[in-house]
C-alpha cells in the first residue's frame, strides 16, 4: 500500500524571479517540511493573474529552482483561463505563461504552468519490492465509498525520494482521498473483445 500526497495549487521559483517578487537576497522561510526530504512549504505566498481571473495565497515550495514552476489543477485552470497542459515536473517547454505578483514587485512568465500528472515517488528499494521501474506507467486503485482506478501513473525513482503518490486536488476529490489515505498498485489485464 502506498500513502497519498495531495498537492493544492503551488509555485517553485527560481532566484531570480524570488528576489524580483520579494527584494533582493531576500531567503524563503520554512514553514512545514514536507514529506519528500529537502522540501518545504514556505511561509512566502504570492497572487497569480491569468487572462480570466487571478487566486490569491499560492503558496512557494521550497527551495529554489532553476526555473519558476507553477501547478495548478484543471479547475484552477479553467477558472485563469490558462490552457495549462498535464506534465511531469521540471517539462516546461512549450507550457503557457502567467503573471505572478508579490509583495515586492511582479514577474510575468512566458512559460512554466502545468498541471502536474499523478506520479508516484519511490526510493530503488520501494522500485525494486514493488516490480516497477523509472518512468514506468501503471494502474493505482483506491478504496472506500469513492474509490476507482487511476490509469497513467508515473514512476519517479531516486534515492532522494520517500514513497508516495502524488495527486492533485483534483484527483483527489473525485476519489474522495485525504492526505495520508493508502493505495493499492494493480496490475490491471485488459482482455480485447472478440466480436463474432
Amino acid at each position: 500500500m502506498i500513502p497519498v500526497g495531495i498537492s493544492n495549487r503551488h509555485i517553485h521559483v527560481s532566484e531570480e524571479d524570488l528576489f524580483a517578487l520579494f527584494g533582493e537576497h531576500y531567503d524563503l522561510t520554512n514553514l512545514k517540511d514536507l514529506s519528500q526530504p529537502g522540501e518545504f512549504a514556505a511561509k512566502e505566498t504570492v497572487t497569480i493573474a491569468g487572462p480570466k481571473g487571478q487566486i490569491s495565497k499560492v503558496r512557494i515550495l521550497g527551495p529554489v529552482r532553476q526555473a519558476t514552476q507553477l501547478e495548478i489543477s484543471m479547475s484552477d485552470s479553467i477558472l485563469l483561463g490558462i490552457p495549462a497542459p498535464i506534465r511531469m515536473s521540471g517539462d516546461l517547454a512549450g507550457t503557457p505563461g502567467i503573471e505572478i505578483i508579490g509583495p515586492q514587485g511582479s514577474v510575468k512568465l512566458n512559460q512554466g504552468v502545468i498541471i502536474a500528472k499523478r506520479h508516484i515517488h519511490m526510493t530503488p528499494e520501494d522500485a525494486k519490492n514493488f516490480g516497477v521501474k523509472d518512468q514506468e506507467v501503471v494502474c493505482v486503485k483506491t478504496s472506500g465509498i469513492r474509490s476507482l482506478i487511476f490509469d497513467q501513473v508515473a514512476i519517479r525513482v531516486s534515492d532522494q525520494f520517500s514513497l508516495e503518490m502524488h495527486l492533485d486536488i483534483d484527483e483527489a476529490n473525485a476519489a474522495g482521498l485525504r492526505n495520508g489515505d493508502r493505495v493499492e498498485l494493480i496490475d490491471l489485464k485488459v482482455t480485447e473483445l472478440q466480436l463474432v
